[in-house]
């Protein structure tokens, strides 16, 4: 008899690494834009992914000018007098990192293996492999060797760009509204995967 797999927050898993999008994006009409960052995001995500044991959290945005933004907020709670004011949160930022690109992200981070590549979506998509939470939750306890980069976007979704990088998709979250409502915060959506494929439920 198969014995059932321990999904234990605590049992050996693949490395699990998170990057936020800010370009290439949607905007309402569909167009392809750049998104500014937002404090919210900076902070909520990296307290979610510390939580969850995610190892890196990276912040895509082509605008320097951004980064440099992202990098005082960095700085202030890192080693400058956030740090002593709010430990836990210098704790959570710690993890994250700038990046101009997913191209960047993908080919210049130093990997243990080349990573696993999944996108997300609010809607369904046909062009790629599509893979339920139940599924990617199965690869991350039973693959360890191979680390996973979830790819979620600002904005109004990710832009077509960034779905050749990607190796598939994850099912979109779909909740209990009788009008089919998916139009969840960047961070409400990340909290979500991460606990559906990380969470010790």
């Amino acid at each position: 008899m198969q014995q059932p797999i321990n999904f234990n927050v605590e049992s050996n898993r693949a490395p699990i690494h998170v990057a936020l999008l800010h370009w290439p994006v949607l905007d309402r009409a569909k167009n392809t834009v750049c998104t500014n960052v937002t404090n919210f995001d900076i902070h909520d995500i990296a307290r979610a992914s510390r939580v969850y044991g995610v190892e890196r959290y990276f912040i895509v945005n082509k605008m320097k000018e951004q980064l440099m933004f992202v990098g005082r907020v960095l700085d202030h709670w890192r080693v400058g007098s956030g740090s002593k004011y709010n430990p836990k949160r210098q704790t959570a930022l710690s993890m994250v990192h700038l990046a101009e690109t997913l191209e960047d992200v993908v080919l210049k981070t130093k990997w243990s293996a080349p990573p696993f590549v999944v996108a997300t979506s609010a809607r369904p998509r046909t062009d790629l492999e599509n893979i339920s939470f139940p599924k990617l939750r199965e690869k991350i306890h039973l693959h360890h060797e191979q680390p996973i980069l979830l790819v979620f976007g600002t904005g109004f979704g990710l832009g077509e760009e960034v779905f050749p990088l990607c190796h598939a998709i994850l099912d979109p979250i779909k909740g209990a509204s009788k009008d089919d409502y998916r139009h969840l915060s960047v961070r409400s959506a990340v909290s979500i995967c991460l606990d559906r494929l990380l969470g010790s439920w």
